[in-house]
C-alpha cells in the first residue's frame, strides 16, 4: 500500500519508518529535513510539500502537534482536500479533538476522502519499538484496508466505533495519565519533605498499589534528573485542555483533570514548558525548597 506520512518528530518519526520496515511505500514530508532524511535512508522517498504527498499515495497519515496544524494541513491551501485523490483515506494519527476531526470529515467527505481519527499510546519508546496503541474511529471498511499498516507501527489495534471516538478515547487515556503522574510527583516529594530516602520510596510504591505508568515516568526523572522533552508539559497542557473542552461541551463536572492542568500551568509559567512532561516535579520542587534525588544533580 502506498502511504504519505505528514509530520515526523517525536512519535510521527518513528512511527513512519516503522511503516517503511513494514515493506510499504511511503512518502513523507516535514519541515525537519533531518527527520526526512532519516526516513529516506531507510527506503521512503521525500514528498517535498504536503500537496506533493496527498495527490500520489492511497493512504495519507498525519501526526501534528496541535488541532490547528491538522486543520491547517487537510483544509488549508496546499493541503490534503485540495490534492488528494477520490478514494483516498486520511487518517490523523495526532492527539485530536473531537469536534476538529468532525469538521475535516464533513469538508473532505464531499471530495470522496475518506477521514479516520486514529490517535495512539504508548509514548516514544513504543512508537520506536512498534507496540503502541492505536484507537481509530470512522469507517469501519476504511480501517480493516488500513489494517496492514497499523499492523506495522502498532500492537493494540481498536476500532472504537464512529469518527471521533478515538479522539475521546485518547483523550480520556491521557487524562488518567496526567493525573496519576501529578499524584505521583506530588506524593514522592511529601514522602522526602517527610525524610524518607526517595529510592527506598520509589521501590516501595513500585511495587505496591501506588504504582502507574505515571508514577514511574515522573520518579525516574525525578531520581535520575532527566527532564529532557519526549513529551514535553506544553502538549500534555493542550491535551489536558482538550479533555476539559470534551467536558464542558457534556457538561460534566471534573475534579482532578483541571488540578494537574494547574500544575503543568505553573510548570510552563517557570519556562518548562518544553521540558518532559515529568518537569511537572519541579513545581513541588519549588515550592519545597527540596529535590526529590540524588544530591549533586542539577534540577
Amino acid at each position: 500500500m502506498k502511504v504519505g506520512f505528514i509530520g515526523l518528530g517525536h512519535m510521527g518519526g518513528p512511527m513512519c519508518r516503522n511503516i517503511i520496515k513494514g515493506g510499504h511505500e511511503v512518502v513523507v514530508h516535514d519541515l525537519s529535513e533531518a527527520a526526512v532524511k532519516a526516513c529516506v535512508e531507510l527506503g521512503g522517498t521525500a514528498g517535498g510539500s504536503v500537496a506533493n504527498v496527498a495527490g500520489q499515495v492511497e493512504v495519507v497519515m498525519t501526526s501534528l502537534p496541535m488541532p490547528k496544524d491538522v486543520e491547517a494541513v487537510a483544509l488549508g491551501r496546499g493541503g490534503i482536500g485540495e490534492n488528494a485523490k477520490p478514494g483516498t483515506i486520511y487518517v490523523d494519527l495526532s492527539t485530536n479533538s473531537p469536534a476538529m476531526i468532525r469538521k475535516i470529515e464533513g469538508e473532505l467527505a464531499a471530495k470522496d476522502i475518506v477521514t479516520l481519527d486514529g490517535p495512539v499510546s504508548g509514548g516514544v519508546v513504543g512508537a520506536e519499538k512498534a507496540t503502541i496503541a492505536i484507537m481509530v474511529g470512522g469507517d469501519k471498511v476504511a480501517f480493516d484496508r488500513c489494517m496492514p499498516v497499523f499492523e506495522s507501527f502498532g500492537k493494540t489495534i481498536v476500532h472504537t466505533g464512529e469518527l471521533g471516538t478515538g479522539c475521546i478515547a485518547k483523550l480520556v487515556n491521557n487524562m488518567i495519565a496526567f493525573i496519576n503522574m501529578t499524584a505521583g510527583a506530588e506524593g514522592l516529594m511529601l514522602g522526602v519533605a517527610a525524610g524518607i530516602d526517595p529510592v527506598i520510596l520509589d521501590e516501595i510504591i513500585r511495587n505496591s498499589s501506588g504504582n502507574s505508568m505515571g508514577y514511574r515516568g515522573v520518579a525516574k526523572s525525578a531520581l535520575e534528573r532527566d527532564f529532557a522533552p519526549a513529551f514535553t508539559v506544553d502538549l500534555a497542557y493542550k491535551d489536558l485542555r482538550l479533555a476539559m473542552e470534551l467536558a464542558d461541551d457534556l457538561d460534566m463536572p471534573l475534579l482532578l483533570g483541571p488540578q494537574a492542568h494547574n500544575v503543568m500551568r505553573m510548570a510552563r509559567s517557570k519556562d518548562q514548558g518544553g521540558e518532559n512532561v515529568t518537569a511537572i516535579m519541579k513545581v513541588y520542587e519549588e515550592i519545597m525548597d527540596q529535590q526529590v534525588g540524588p544530591a549533586g544533580k542539577n534540577k
